[in-house]
């Protein structure tokens, strides 16, 4: 077993990291709400989900590749990793960048607004490039403390413009625009100059190496769109099939299930290097090991969490959304979600155990799998139930074909059992818990 103290610090910290963004992201949009016009609050909401779509190409292509290819390995490869990382960034961004200069070229728009977010979309998304790269490295590097700083410093950043804006009444969607831009600019810059964007690696890049990111980024670009696809699928369905206002009955318990992917973010960015060097050390005793280690111990965690979320379901909903989701089917769905919780873990990390061990293409196989599943089901139970009920008991053997497919496919190659995940995570919770609260106790005895 690694180092507690150790474990236990990269834990906390990473933890805090991923949930940083969707706070303060949270904090800004109800801000923004609350202060836009609700048509300069929409366009900003579209802005925004273009140029995170656009991150889920880049974070697909290049993300994964360079925390498998980078952790765990010599000064030199790291370079030449990290420089091939930059040449196919630039490349994929050029592209984008590209299409968006020739659409702003040729689409005439009768909005001003429209045109904005087409004008801006491309800056802002080569603006973003370097503080991206510099987060997959901190993340390879396994330096969870900057990458911290650096998620406080983005979304602070743009916090701070928001309300300088709101406080002098200028706050517009023009205006919000700019100061997502002066924030992704000035956090790219400062990465750039300390060092962490490592943009001098430029010069280091191998032809070699560019391929083998840009093969490997194909299929995990693949991964990454139907993940995109798969959370959306429900959303999509349920307008299509239903009346409109029950997309908002069943989007309030999919945002609870947010809280969840806290601690599944934080849990993936700390085991994710581990993986890579084990990989790279050839050591498959310690691959499984580490998935087993990490997926057991968020399991464990988050069974109880789950009961006790689906026992104070009704009054978690009333006080956040309000009295008229009470008796609604929102409170029973989110009962549903939380049947599935503990295979949450377990599907995300046999995923990126397949990732890792160079197998992205069984890993896109599987969400594919899974997005088939869910569309099937979905439409199979509402022809049969004509219930929003049905949608969600979809995502219950959405999740089990993915737990299965990713079982077959992760025993043809590790050696492990259910029983082992189970068994390894609660040992290795006991150990951080027994190990806080022995720190606890010393700490009161020197005070």
């Amino acid at each position: 077993m690694p180092n507690l103290k150790k474990l236990v610090n990269k834990h906390t910290i990473s933890l805090a990291t991923s949930a940083a963004m969707p706070v303060i992201g949270m904090l800004v949009l109800s801000l923004m709400a609350h202060n836009l016009p609700a048509a300069d609050f929409g366009n900003y909401i579209f802005l925004l989900i273009t140029i995170l779509l656009a991150d889920t190409f880049r974070n697909g292509f290049v993300q994964t590749s360079l925390i498998k290819f980078y952790a765990g390995t010599s000064k030199k490869k790291t370079f030449e990793v990290a420089g091939s990382a930059w040449y196919v960034g630039l490349l994929q961004a050029g592209v984008f960048v590209a299409v968006d200069a020739v659409v702003y070229l040729v689409y005439r728009s009768k909005s001003a607004d429209a045109e904005t977010t087409i004008q801006w979309f491309g800056i802002i998304y080569m603006t973003t490039l370097p503080a991206a790269i510099a987060s997959y490295i901190l993340q390879a590097e396994e330096k969870f403390g900057r990458m911290l700083i650096l998620q406080v410093i983005n979304q602070g950043l743009f916090l701070a413009f928001i309300l300088t804006l709101i406080f002098a009444h200028k706050l517009s969607f023009q205006t919000a625009v700019y100061a997502y831009f002066a924030g992704s600019a000035i956090t790219s810059l400062l990465t750039i100059f300390n060092g962490w964007a490592k943009v001098r690696t430029l010069k280091y890049r191998t032809k070699e190496t560019i391929s083998k990111l840009a093969h490997f980024g194909k299929f995990s670009v693949g991964t990454s769109i139907s993940s995109y696809l798969l959370r959306s699928s429900d959303t999509f369905i349920i307008k299509i099939m239903f009346n409109p206002a029950l997309l908002a009955v069943y989007y309030i318990p999919q945002r609870l299930m947010e809280v969840f992917e806290i601690p599944m973010r934080a849990g993936v960015a700390t085991a994710m290097p581990e993986l890579s060097a084990a990989v790279h050390k050839d050591n498959e005793t310690e691959v499984a090991s580490i998935m087993k280690r990490y997926a057991g111990m968020l399991t464990v965690t988050l069974i109880p969490i789950a009961v006790v979320a689906f026992l104070i379901a009704g009054p978690v909903i009333t006080i956040l959304f309000g009295k008229q989701y009470m008796d609604t089917e929102a409170v029973n769905i989110f009962r549903l979600f939380m049947c599935y919780v503990m295979l949450m873990p377990i599907d995300r990390f046999f995923g990126i155990t397949l990732d890792i061990i160079n197998k992205p293409h069984l890993n896109m196989l599987k969400v594919i799998l899974m997005l088939v599943v869910n569309v099937a089901g979905d439409f199979i139970g509402i022809f049969i139930f004509h219930s929003l009920y049905a949608v969600a008991i979809a995502s219950l053997f959405t999740f089990f074909a993915g737990a299965i497919f990713g079982y077959w496919a992760l025993k043809k190659h590790l050696h492990f059992t259910i029983k082992d995940i189970f068994s390894l995570g609660y040992a290795e919770l006991k150990s951080i818990v027994t190990h806080l609260l022995e720190k606890s106790k010393t700490e009161k005895t020197e005070v």
